[in-house]
């Protein structure tokens, strides 16, 4: 390689930036799944990628057309259950699906309606202990949450979500033995990234506050 050329390797912070347009921005989130309970009483189950934690706080954004959203509208109690990365799948068969009918135009191109979305998905319900809707067994992590605050965003395009989590299950195999705590050396959350789905690589390092430890590189 010429050495006079530039280098354009990712983690080289050298490299002159340019400027882009992106059509979204999910920079690598971690992919969710969204139990809420429809007005007669059957279950919604949707995939969303826009979720992150504050403490004890689930912040979730959505469309404000979408299911989910006119659900948690009236019922607060929902789910939050995240998929390991060999479920990316089961996912992608929930991602054109949508529960509202009649579908909103802006879906009609790309969606269609189905009411049994746990089936169509290959998945399967699982009783929660308190709240209404179910989790989904095969997710590793399941959190039974409660709404606390329902509004929409700025532009008025999405619905924003603060949800309590009240209950967390986990798969024993992803917990540290004899702790509270997830192991984050067995534990891979499925990330959305522009659109494709990855797992975590290698783990790098941790941070200071960290309560579990260091795994060998």
């Amino acid at each position: 390689m010429n050495s006079a050329m530039p280098s354009t390797r990712p983690n080289d912070t050298s490299t002159d930036h340019v400027t882009i347009t992106p059509s979204i921005l999910y920079f690598g989130t971690p992919v969710v799944l969204l139990s809420t309970e429809n007005e007669d009483g059957s279950v919604n189950l949707a995939p969303m990628s826009s979720a992150w934690a504050l403490g004890q706080v689930i912040v979730l954004g959505m469309s404000v057309d979408s299911q989910t959203a006119h659900n948690l509208r009236s019922r607060h109690d929902l789910v939050v259950s995240l998929p390991a990365p060999a479920q990316w799948p089961a996912v992608e068969r929930l991602a054109p699906l949508t529960g509202r009918t009649p579908i909103p135009q802006p879906k009609r191109a790309a969606f269609r309606f189905e009411p049994d979305k746990f089936t169509a998905a290959g998945l399967r319900p699982e009783p929660s202990e308190l709240v209404r809707p179910p989790r989904v067994a095969e997710c590793p992590l399941q959190l039974e949450s409660r709404a606390a605050q329902v509004r929409t965003d700025a532009t008025g395009a999405f619905l924003i979500i603060e949800a309590h989590v009240l209950k967390v299950h986990a798969d024993p195999r992803i917990v540290i033995p004899g702790s509270q705590h997830v192991d984050p050396g067995a534990w891979s959350p499925l990330i959305y990234n522009f659109r494709h789905y990855y797992g975590l690589g290698t783990e790098l390092g941790h941070s200071f506050r960290s309560q579990t430890p260091r795994h060998s590189f």
